[in-house]
């Protein structure tokens, strides 16, 4: 059974029109999960993008990322909410659909020059992305790529984030409905 018919659907969430793509059914299924990490891990290691460390967003991003980390052999950053984290950070605010939203990293995460994969569960309006990529690049670090489970094309987060020359790698897609 693919990666993608273990993602439930669920209409109408947050809002009318939406289609949201849950993956907590997807991580909950031994199988799901290990073929999630075992196809990530197995394309970083034979696709031969170079980096040194993994940031994850809050909080997919958690899971996905801590799992690479340990199967890839790299260490491991969170990205968060503010008010997260317990020394001192750095902080980007962003604009969201309707309104704006903020994300935080410690400024001792990264060294100048360190190459970073950033992974979320899914991506859609790139909007998170783009600003985990811009607290990235504002301690120094370079963003090697970017990973999900889930690409949603038609939202426009992809071509955003392509037009910014990132490189980005996702399990499946979701179009249209």
């Amino acid at each position: 059974m693919p990666i993608k018919s273990r993602i439930r659907t669920v209409p109408d969430y947050p809002k009318k029109g939406i289609m949201f793509r849950d993956i907590t059914t997807l991580i909950k299924d031994p199988v799901g999960f290990r073929l999630v990490i075992d196809n990530m891990t197995q394309h970083y290691l034979s696709n031969g993008v170079d980096f040194d460390v993994i940031v994850g967003i809050e909080a997919r991003g958690f899971i996905l990322g801590g799992a690479l980390s340990y199967t890839l052999g790299k260490g491991f950053v969170p990205v968060r909410k503010p008010g997260k984290l317990p020394a001192d950070v750095v902080q980007l605010e962003y604009e969201l659909e309707y309104g704006t939203d903020k994300i935080e990293m410690h400024t001792d995460s990264l060294v100048e020059g360190q190459r970073v994969l950033l992974v979320d569960d899914l991506l859609a309006t790139g909007g998170t992305a783009l600003a985990a990529a811009g607290l990235v690049e504002k301690l120094g670090g370079v963003v090697a790529g970017m990973a999900f489970i889930v690409n949603l094309p038609d939202i426009g987060g992809e071509k955003k984030i392509r037009e910014k020359g990132y490189n980005i790698y996702s399990l499946t897609e979701f179009e249209g409905d």
